[in-house]
This record gives C-alpha cells, sequence and structure tokens, in this order.
C-alpha cells in the first residue's frame, strides 16, 4: 500500500493557524536546545574526557548523533504533518496508550519540570540586577504568566517573541566564542595538555553532551501552525548544525584560552574566559546571556508543550476545553493556561530540581520510540511513495540513534537509580490512567 503523506490538518491538531515559517521552525529548534547549560556544560565534558582532541571528539560526536536525530524527526514531520510532533508520532506508530503516557508525563514531569528549572534560574539572576525588589520565584512565576498571555495572544507573537529571544542569544554566544578565539591564552591553561584517552571516560563524557543537544524534538509540537511540512523539516536540520556550530565554537575557544585542565577545573567557563577577556563587564555579559537564554527557553517550552494536551484533548484523550481553539487568536489558550500553572505549581513547590532527575530517563525513552516509529512507518509504506525527506544511512544511523538513547536512558539509570525509577514509574502509571479515562469515556452517554 503506498502511504503518502497525510494533508496538513488531517490528524490530531488540525484546525490551528499555520503561520509559521522556516525561520521560525529553525529558531524554534535552537531554542529548544540552547539554554543555559551551554555556559557550564563544556567543564563537566572536559572533566571526563580529559584530553582536548577527546574533547572536541566528544562534541562533535553528540552534534553527529543529534544531526542524526534532526533528520528522524525531519522525516517523521513529512511522514505525519500535523500529528502534534512526538505524541503523534508514537500514537500512529504504537498505541494511543504510548502517545497518553507521553503527554501524561509531560505534563506532570518532563515540559513542566523543564519550565519550572528554566524560569526559577532565570528569576535567580535578574533578581539582583533589580537589587532584590523581587526574589527568584517571583520573578520565576511573573515570568511564566507574561510569556503565557503573549502566546495566548497568538502563534504569531509567540514565534515572534521567541526568535527574538533566540537571535539575543545567538548574539550573546557570538560574544563568547569571538572573545575565546581572540583572547591571549592563559599562561596555566597553555601548560596543561590534559589527560590521555580512555574508553571509559570518553564514554563518560558523552552523556552531557548528548543531554545538552536534547530539546530539538520539542519543535514538532507545532507542525500544525507551521505553513508547510517541508518548512519545519529543513528548520529541523538547519537548526540542528546551527547548534552544533555555536557549542563547538565555544569548546574550541574555552580550549585555546583555558586548556584542557583549566576548562575541567571550573564551573563558570563562559565567565573566566569574559572575565580574562573583557574584564568585569565579561562577567555582566554572560549574567545577560544567562538570563536571555533561560527567559528564551522558557519562551520556546510555553509555545510549543501546549500543544501536546490540545492534541490529546482533540483524541478524546483528555478535557475537551482544552482542544478548543480560541477564535481570535487562534490557539489554544486553555492549553497554553493549563501548562502554566503546572510550571508555576512545581516552581512554587520548590521540587523542580529533583524533577529533572525524572526528566532525563523519560526524554530519551522517547527518543528512543521515536527512532522505532520511523522503522515502523517506512515498513509500512511502499518503494512507489513519493520523494521527500530521508534519513541518510537509514537504517544503520537511525538504529546508531536508538542504541544512544537506549545508553542515556541506562547510564542515567546507573548514576540516579531512584530518580529515574521514579520518573519511570510515572511513565508506567500513565497506562492504568488511560484504561481509566477510556472506561469513564464510553460510561457516559452520547
Amino acid at each position: 500500500m503506498n502511504e503518502a503523506p497525510p494533508s496538513p490538518g488531517r490528524l490530531g491538531t488540525s484546525g490551528l493557524a499555520a503561520k509559521l515559517g522556516t525561520f521560525d521552525a529553525t529558531l524554534i529548534v535552537m531554542g529548544g536546545v540552547v539554554g543555559s547549560g551551554i555556559f557550564a556544560t563544556p567543564s563537566v565534558v572536559a572533566a571526563r574526557a580529559g584530553a582536548a582532541p577527546a574533547i572536541v571528539a566528544a562534541w562533535v560526536l553528540g552534534g553527529l548523533i543529534a544531526l542524526i536525530g534532526g533528520f528522524i524527526f525531519a522525516e517523521l514531520s513529512w511522514r505525519r504533518p500535523a500529528s502534534g510532533g512526538l505524541y503523534g508520532y508514537v500514537r500512529d506508530a504504537y498505541h494511543p496508550v504510548v502517545a497518553f503516557m507521553y503527554g501524561w508525563t509531560a505534563l506532570l514531569v518532563s515540559q513542566s519540570g523543564g519550565m519550572a528549572a528554566a524560569a526559577i534560574t532565570f528569576g535567580t539572576y535578574i533578581s539582583p540586577l533589580f537589587g532584590g525588589f523581587a526574589n527568584a520565584t517571583t520573578w520565576a512565576v511573573v515570568s511564566i504568566v507574561v510569556l503565557s498571555g503573549v502566546n495566548a495572544v497568538g502563534v504569531r507573537g509567540g514565534g515572534n517573541v521567541q526568535n527574538v529571544l533566540m537571535l539575543l542569544k545567538i548574539a550573546v554566544i557570538g560574544v563568547i566564542v569571538v572573545a575565546g578565539f581572540f583572547a591571549a591564552p592563559l599562561a596555566a591553561g597553555v601548560a596543561s595538555p590534559g589527560a590521555s584517552f580512555a574508553v571509559a571516560s570518553f564514554g563518560a563524557a558523552m552523556v552531557p553532551v548528548l543531554f545538552a543537544y536534547d530539546g530539538f524534538q520539542t519543535a514538532a509540537f507545532v507542525d500544525g501552525e507551521v505553513r508547510d511540512a517541508r518548512m519545519l523539516s529543513r528548520g529541523l536540520v538547519i537548526g540542528i548544525v546551527a547548534v552544533v556550530a555555536l557549542y563547538l565554537a565555544i569548546v574550541v575557544g574555552g580550549l585555546r584560552v583555558l586548556g584542557s585542565r583549566g576548562l575541567a577545573a571550573t564551573a563558570t567557563p563562559a565567565s573566566d574566559i569574559m572575565r580574562h577577556a573583557l574584564g568585569p563587564i565579561g562577567e555582566r555579559i554572560v549574567v545577560a546571556g544567562i538570563v536571555i537564554s533561560t527567559l528564551g527557553f522558557l519562551s520556546n517550552q510555553i509555545l510549543t508543550s501546549p500543544r501536546i494536551y490540545y492534541a490529546m484533548a482533540r483524541d478524546g484523550l483528555f478535557f475537551e476545553a482544552v482542544g478548543r481553539i480560541d477564535r481570535r487568536s487562534q490557539v489554544p489558550v486553555v492549553a497554553i493556561v493549563l501548562q502554566g500553572v503546572a510550571a508555576i505549581a512545581i516552581a512554587l513547590s520548590g521540587r523542580y530540581d529533583r524533577i529533572l532527575n525524572y526528566v532525563t530517563s523519560i526524554d530519551f525513552v522517547f527518543m528512543a520510540l521515536a527512532a522505532g516509529a520511523l522503522v515502523i512507518f517506512r515498513r509500512r509504506s511502499s518503494s512507489g511513495e513519493p520523494s521527500g525527506v530521508r534519513v541518510p544511512g537509514h537504517p544503520w544511523t537511525t538504529v546508531c540513534f536508538l542504541v544512544a538513547s537506549v545508553a542515556i536512558v541506562a547510564n542515567t539509570f546507573v548514576a540516579f537509580p531512584v530518580d529515574t525509577a521514579i520518573g519511570l514509574g510515572l511513565l508506567a502509571l500513565g497506562a492504568p490512567v488511560y484504561l481509566l479515562w477510556k472506561r469513564v469515556e464510553k460510561s457516559r452517554p452520547e
């Protein structure tokens, strides 16, 4: 049977206004990946990898794996346009219960927890700039409310805010990169060649690298609001290539100024580089970068995440009101408010840091399932299907991405067995909740 991609609007998220283009999709991809972590993660990777060649190799390999993931999601978005992204892919490939489990954990843990952490980090850094006018938690709540309000007005407004913040983020990172390439190397860094290569250490270094590249999959949530499926596919690939280039530039610049041991020894590599290059003003630039990065990530998540719950409601797996579209703004306002309330609740609870440990395993479980979904869709289709986006080297590259995702879950379980077990337990709990929901729905009169 010939399986041509369904037309936009045919699946779960039909009815949304398609106002986003390739440029928007590219910046949404980048905004979902680049957060405040890049200002510190290079040090963690350097401490584990040791030698400078191994450090660079880890980031290059991680970038290649992320690029394969980008191609996987690009092909999935072409094959399943307007389906609600990863939620729709696992629904169509496996069973609605798998999709429900994804949406269930997104609201309770992964998306809401990530938003809460970003909002608190934003509040922590911006509060001193205003003389402690309000504490970090207050700033966090205000940021979530304001950005939720912007996105409730329309996808074009939410997209514009996310684009501006991403461009500012690129500008700050650009300044750090320039400083890394043109500042005089520190003597201690140059004199320290780093440790020798070890397979075990390199494997340990790959874990934070792959975490740093995670997040591009959230761009597919807005597939129903991109004017053409090909625009989202192009945005996924271009966005990841741009992120890899930025990350490598930061790492190489850091190695040039600090050396491998100097990079491994500091918890604030970006601040060290900028302080060395520009003095106190350099440190302020880094603080501004963290503020912009966390706010930009929060904006990105508020733009994309509510579409999961909207798609669930359209499929009859969530409250009907969440699947309604506001007539004027043409966006799922109730879903946006729901996501904001969940993020605020976690931020106020003070448990966002612990929840982030649950997120890692859940994220990469569904990354592996996404790779498996592509294999399933390929088998269901015929050789005579229309030409479109293809993952280079499939099935080998797809399987490599799947194995890498499973390895991350296993590593997380070894490192944080209790938190990982809780996260996977919450994921598994979604199955009986799904069955209960279906039973209640069946018992309702027509």
